[in-house]
């Protein structure tokens, strides 16, 4: 289990746009399981919609994302671990998105990510979202990690 202050350790990201809270399972260059806790004190919900609070899709799609920039920091290997923090994952492309159920506050987004393809530094993923075990959102994910 790796908490939120070791995901700041590895992931630029904070408050407000650090949208993993935890990672529950980790296998090196395979997979990763991670969550956010949605509340009504995230401050998208004051302009997504303040009389029907919805947790936007691309909010979804960058936490699925982050997750996966974990997934691809702990997968590198032993000797450019210690390279962290001179790197930073960008996004290539999302491609076959699909959300099929809104999140609200109150919800557990779960983000279930397994590598697709990987070679050198580019990684395709598979992303999906879940609430309550019920697909709430997917994607393919392609990112690179790069030099600051």
């Amino acid at each position: 289990m790796i908490d939120v202050v070791e995901i700041q350790k590895i992931l630029p990201h904070r408050f407000p746009f650090l949208l993993v809270d935890r990672v529950t399972s980790l296998v090196v260059g395979e997979g990763i399981e991670a969550y956010k806790n949605i509340t009504i004190g995230e401050q998208i919900f004051q302009g997504h919609f303040p009389d029907h609070p919805i947790y936007p899709g691309v909010m979804i799609i960058e936490g699925m994302a982050q997750a996966g920039g974990v997934l691809a920091f702990k997968s590198m290997s032993q000797e450019t671990q210690g390279e962290v923090k001179d790197k930073v994952v960008y996004f290539m492309s999302i491609d076959n998105a699909k959300f099929r159920s809104p999140v609200t506050p109150g919800d557990k987004l779960v983000y279930k990510l397994s590598v697709l393809k990987h070679k050198g530094n580019i990684w395709v993923l598979e992303a999906k979202a879940y609430v309550d075990e019920k697909l709430v959102a997917e994607a393919e994910l392609k990112a690179m990690i790069v030099d600051k």
